[in-house]
Order: structure tokens, then C-alpha cells, then sequence
């Protein structure tokens, strides 16, 4: 199977990367980035493509999901109110220029 191949994932799989995938372009990130992302936490969810016979039946790890809204708010909760409407502005300023 050539790299890059999805023909390994159940449609279960495909469904997630693509909702993951859908999260991420609505934060500004590029198509590409948004699409490895995916696919990055949907192998580090359930370790890869799940339709041959010997990785089946194994627990689902929910924390890669879940892992980056818990990051964004900790990092945030420590900063002033200041720094963190400067960095929006910052950010805002940057997703517009790119555009």
C-alpha cells in the first residue's frame, strides 16, 4: 500500500479525520496542515488503520482529541488580559494578511 493510501481505515476513521480536519480550517489553519493534523490524531486515537485482522478490537484513546483545548486554556489562564488581547490582535492581523 502506497504511502498516503486510506484504504486501511474503516469509514469510522475517515469520518473523524474529516470532522477533525473541518475544526481546524474554521482556526485558519492551511488545507494541508489541517489534513495532517487529522490524520495525526486519528492514528494517535486508535493507532492506525484498523481494517486488517491483527489491530482490531482495541480501546479507543480519546486524549489526543481532547489534548488541545486543555493546552489552550491553561497557557492562557496564566497570561494578563492585556497580553492575551494582544496576541488575538496579533493573531487576527496575521489570518487577515494571509488571506
Amino acid at each position: 500500500m502506497p504511502r498516503g493510501d486510506k484504504g486501511a481505515y474503516t469509514d469510522k476513521q475517515k469520518r473523524q479525520a474529516e470532522h477533525i480536519e473541518e475544526g481546524y480550517k474554521k482556526r485558519g489553519v492551511s488545507e494541508d496542515e489541517a489534513e495532517g493534523r487529522a490524520w495525526a490524531t486519528v492514528n494517535a486515537m486508535t493507532g492506525g488503520g484498523k481494517k486488517s485482522g491483527s489491530g482490531r478490537g482495541k480501546k479507543v484513546n480519546k486524549a489526543p482529541a481532547k489534548k488541545g483545548g486543555k493546552k489552550g486554556g491553561k497557557a492562557a489562564a496564566g497570561r494578563s488580559v492585556a497580553a492575551r488581547s494582544a496576541s488575538a490582535k496579533k493573531a487576527a492581523r496575521t489570518r487577515a494578511r494571509k488571506k
